[in-house]
């Protein structure tokens, strides 16, 4: 499996490490942050059980700096998700490297939809990921991960969610060493390249694709005809359903999550007939992170529907 899946290391003309291959968990909450705090805080507690020491060992601070994440550290992230009065948002950034893309990284934007004074609209969210490198899926197998995340579902009231292969690069910092990447999504289609910043700011309670683990929650499984209806729409040996507390659902597609290699011609049909369901709900994403002009993030998007 694991030579099925391309090892990334791109760095910038400066040297610096931008992007690596891993996995992505990625959770989108039309909830305003006061609501969501204590799930994500339970989530986060969660991720740093299941991953090795000091996976989780710098944070970014409120004047920009990056720290180390000590105690004191900790402190302060849990004052931040919890205890904090007054903010408007929530950010929270935990990396496992301070100057290098590392396999682990945790993101939070958490925003007060509710605040007439916070200018936003009916596609904002709160937004959370948590990223793994390959070396994590490859040395615990898929189905340790499908639990974990699983583990981490269940705490947030979330409209979409997924986990899938990725360009793991917090921020877009793979923009630095495009050139390299953009062949590679080409031809692996089951990669995902993720901006939660973006994302959550445009989603609402839409959908981004179709993944590997597809998680549905409320109107989105409303409005696609409820688990019966995708049970007949999706009737392949290898997909599995899960319903989940508060009328939401997990779709797996495969054991492994796949990269669907345009070079093999392999193309689980699964992966196309999710996207093909979920297109008509796909978000309009904003310009900037991917390219200058709209129509090739669009493209991307819908790479598994052609």
């Amino acid at each position: 499996m694991r030579e099925s899946i391309p090892v990334i290391r791109l760095r910038s003309k400066y040297g610096r490490s931008v992007a690596r291959d891993g996995v992505v968990l990625c959770f989108f909450m039309r909830s305003s942050h006061h609501e969501v705090a204590p799930a994500v805080w339970r989530a986060l507690q969660a991720y740093r059980r299941a991953t090795p020491p000091q996976s989780l060992a710098w944070y970014g601070s409120d004047d920009g700096d990056t720290l180390p994440l000590d105690d004191k550290g900790w402190a302060h992230i849990r004052w931040q998700i919890l205890e904090r009065k007054g903010a408007a948002a929530c950010y929270v950034d935990l990396e496992e490297d301070a100057s290098e893309v590392g396999g682990y990284h945790f993101e939070y934007r958490g925003r007060q939809l509710d605040d007439p004074n916070f200018s936003h609209d009916e596609s904002w969210t709160s937004g959370v990921s948590f990223t793994f490198p390959t070396e994590y899926l490859m040395e615990r197998g898929p189905g340790h991960l499908r639990t974990l995340v699983l583990e981490l579902a269940r705490e947030l009231p979330f409209s979409f969610g997924y986990a899938s292969l990725a360009v793991i690069s917090p921020h877009g910092m793979w923009y630095a060493a495009r050139w390299e990447l953009l062949p590679l999504l080409s031809r692996y289609l089951g990669l995902d390249l993720y901006h939660l910043e973006d994302t959550s700011r445009v989603i609402g309670t839409r959908a981004r694709g179709a993944y590997w683990l597809t998680f549905l929650g409320q109107p989105l499984l409303g409005q696609l005809g409820g688990p019966e209806a995708l049970h007949q729409k999706l009737p392949f040996p290898d997909v599995s359903f899960q319903p989940l507390d508060g009328d939401r659902l997990l779709i797996t597609l495969t054991e492994w999550p796949e990269t669907i290699d345009t070079e093999k011609k392999f193309y689980p049909a699964q992966y196309r007939e999710l996207a093909l369901l979920l297109e008509p709900f796909f978000l309009e994403e904003r310009t900037g992170w991917f390219s200058l002009d709209k129509e090739p993030l669009r493209r991307w998007m819908r790479r598994l529907c052609q």
